[in-house]
């Protein structure tokens, strides 16, 4: 699987990678690549927008909102969040879920932390997740896009997004901020650059430098993610 690069190093929106990941499905078949951005929250296809997202406090404090056609629960990402795109032409959610996840949980262990799969499709060490992951089917394949905790501001996080009761009490939990951890706060010093690296490594054997076309076919899937009516939820 080739890893996939981008001609600069431009800090780009949510929704930018998003588009990314379609075209290279449509073009190209597979790849992979890792990414971060500004503070943003995520929220899944189905999701409705006002129960999930703390409106008022993403406005005021300049935090994205971004609806992704995959399903799953909503997610806050800043720069201290490795975000992951593994794009296949595999089909069928549990095997590409597994193959995804199996080989991610071992780059952690290969860096001391154990790292565990749950049915939930989240990794967790020491009893705290540490990556979300959500699938996006697609005619010719498959998108599994996640996250990796790294030193993410948690203050942010438990203020930008509002998970209901419920969905806590399923976990055992009282607050977002019990459940999830930062790679930095269970002992792993590597800064992300290095991890980044690891990841990779781990899932790609070559390299694809994206080109102006490819850039120019991304923006043009981007403007679908930034339509009032789809980020509302009213165009699905």
């Amino acid at each position: 699987m080739d890893h996939i690069i981008l001609p600069d190093a431009i800090e780009r929106p949510l929704t930018f990678y998003l588009a990314m990941e379609e075209h290279v499905a449509a073009a190209y078949g597979c790849g992979f690549f890792v990414w971060s951005v500004a503070p943003t929250v995520i929220f899944g296809r189905n999701q409705v927008m006002e129960a999930e997202v703390n409106m008022p406090f993403c406005r005021e404090h300049g935090i994205d909102m971004v609806r992704r056609k995959s399903g799953g629960g909503c997610v806050y990402a800043d720069r201290g969040n490795l975000m992951t795109s593994y794009i296949t032409t595999r089909k069928g959610v549990e095997a590409v879920f597994k193959e995804y996840l199996d080989r991610f949980a071992d780059v952690l262990r290969s860096l001391g932390l154990p790292a565990v799969c749950t049915s939930h499709n989240d990794i967790l060490v020491d009893g705290c997740k540490v990556s979300g992951n959500a699938f996006f089917s697609l005619p010719g394949g498959s998108i599994v896009h996640g996250t990796l905790l790294h030193s993410v501001d948690f203050d942010m996080l438990a203020e930008a997004i509002t998970p209901g009761e419920a969905k806590l009490a399923k976990h055992g939990v009282q607050s977002v901020r019990q459940r999830v951890a930062n790679l930095t706060d269970l002992g792993l010093a590597l800064p992300m650059e290095e991890i980044s690296r690891a990841i990779v490594a781990a899932f790609c054997d070559g390299e694809r430098l994206m080109d102006a076309s490819d850039m120019v076919q991304i923006s043009k899937i981007e403007k679908c993610y930034r339509e009032p009516s789809f980020i509302l939820g009213k165009a699905r």
